[in-house]
């Protein structure tokens, strides 16, 4: 498909609502995704470190 302008490119051939969407969409997810496994990891770590010290302390 070839686009005479920038904004007929952004018009998407009177798709622009659906193929943006979709886009906007997809990449809120990934945005999700990314902080939902950085704060997972960081709580796993931090129950881990708990973890350590538990058994540090009572084999003394």
């Amino acid at each position: 498909m070839n686009w005479s302008s920038f904004s007929d490119f952004l018009a998407m051939g009177g798709y622009a609502f659906f193929v943006w969407m979709s886009y906007g969409v997809t990449a809120l997810l990934v945005a999700a995704e990314v902080i939902w496994v950085v704060k997972q990891r960081r709580q796993s770590l931090a129950r881990a470190l708990v973890q350590r010290k538990i058994r540090e302390w009572s084999s003394t």
